[in-house]
């Protein structure tokens, strides 16, 4: 085995088998889940009981057309004033009607709370009088079938994007691709600075215990280096990989187990293209949100080039923190150096935000091609269905960035390594870089 393949085992061995990177492997996926059910679990427990609301109505037309629901509810007031409703027993707020409040709504309403007031039930009672108005309005033209005809008139339009521009038309959900692609970009985000400081930890450590100078007698510095970085960056390959085949089986088994059967029958309309044969009281946002979930292709093939992206981001961002690594002496004088790897990937973060938000604008396309930011920028857009060769172009160049940076970083390391006691300044590093 050459002397890089054994620095490249020893770094990735020592990792994989520490019993923290297993429980993590195995849990992540697990407590992706929870975090998703999460909502949904705490509603479930939380008491649900009503906001019980006295109204002083003023207009004497309103209160009787405001209607209860499982989270608000409505009574008249007993007592006239508002500091004697508000002390009975029962009694959470007091909603006060102006008289004149339906021919001038800037005549505001008022809702006095003994405590704090929640937002939505704040927004619930506003919606409920704006409606109620509103009809009483319409009902003053003294139109006749006026319920039939606001009836009739209602619709629930959806929108459905189709993407024409493929060999076959295919649905897609614009808001689930924005939300898997800032969902993927945070994953890397976390893994390129989760891992790139271990390199950098490693490197110091090592250097702070005088072993990589005995090391460096029988294996080149660059080698070393390179050794480091690529076995840091199995580990985090063997990571991804495994997350990616738990999602993929949770999307082909679990998923279809939990969705009802008349729902995964929309799911098969939808993706075929038949919206006419979607049930009523079915979402085709959601439906096609279940259909990309449980379509183990579309899972494998984000994960895969995911891993891609993540495999070169990191080599490109570990040589920099391997060239910082070998600069100082300890964690404590890194903070300063490490600055020039974590503020590109922050950019990039931002960056990234923006491209899931436009993933076609020149912004998302440039800052794509960009090796320091296309990592996180390249991830955010591909859920969106870019082409392939922005991809490539992407992946080229980001391959060539990481070349270059491995070669100054390079440079850096070999010198580092050897000098104890001082903190260098970025133009000391510059000389180094110079150095024959």
């Amino acid at each position: 085995m050459s002397k890089i393949g054994i620095v490249i085992e020893r770094e990735y061995m020592e990792r994989v088998k520490k019993k923290s990177f297993i429980i993590t492997t195995l849990l992540m996926p697990l407590l992706m889940l929870l975090l998703m059910a999460m909502p949904a679990l705490i509603m479930s427990y939380v008491d649900s009981s009503a906001a019980t609301v006295a109204v002083i109505d003023n207009t004497r037309v309103i209160l009787p057309e405001l209607r209860s629901s499982e989270d608000l509810r409505f009574c008249p007031a007993v007592d006239a004033t508002v500091d004697s409703a508000l002390t009975r027993e029962g009694i959470d707020a007091v909603l006060v009607i102006p008289e004149n409040i339906i021919d001038n709504p800037r005549a505001g309403l008022k809702y006095y709370t003994s405590g704090p007031s929640s937002v939505g039930t704040e927004a619930g009672i506003t919606d409920r009088i704006n409606s109620i108005i509103e009809a009483h309005r319409l009902k003053a033209y003294n139109i006749e079938n006026l319920d039939e005809i606001l009836s009739s008139v209602k619709s629930d339009v959806s929108l459905t994007t189709v993407r024409a521009d493929k060999d076959s038309e295919e649905s897609n959900s614009s808001m689930f691709s924005y939300g898997i692609g800032i969902a993927m970009t945070f994953v890397l985000y976390m893994f390129l600075l989760i891992y790139g400081q271990m390199v950098m930890t490693s490197i110091i450590e090592e250097k702070g215990n005088r072993v990589l100078e005995v090391v460096v007698s029988s294996v080149k510095p660059v080698q070393l280096m390179m050794g480091k970085i690529i076995g840091v960056a199995l580990v985090a390959v063997t990571q991804m990989v495994i997350w990616g085949v738990l999602l993929s089986v949770m999307s082909a088994f679990v998923l279809p187990a939990l969705v009802p059967a008349d729902a995964m029958a929309d799911v098969a309309a939808v993706q075929s293209g038949h919206f006419d044969q979607v049930g009523d009281s079915s979402s085709i946002e959601i439906i096609q949100v279940i259909g990309m979930l449980g379509n183990v292709g579309n899972i494998v093939t984000l994960m895969a080039l995911m891993t891609v992206f993540l495999v070169f981001g990191f080599l490109l961002y570990s040589s920099i923190f391997a060239a910082v690594g070998s600069a100082v002496d300890n964690i404590q004088d890194a903070s300063q150096l490490t600055s020039l790897a974590v503020f590109p990937i922050l950019f990039g973060l931002i960056f990234a935000m923006v491209a899931a938000a436009d993933p076609m604008g020149s912004v998302a396309f440039w800052m794509s091609m960009f090796p320091l930011t296309s990592p996180m920028v390249m991830v955010a857009r591909i859920p969106f269905g870019i082409p392939g060769w922005e991809i490539a172009l992407s992946l080229v160049l980001l391959a060539a960035g990481f070349v270059a940076m491995v070669w100054l970083a390079g440079k850096i390391y070999r010198v580092g390594i050897f000098m104890y006691g001082k903190k260098p300044s970025v133009k000391e590093l510059v000389r180094w870089i110079r150095y024959k």
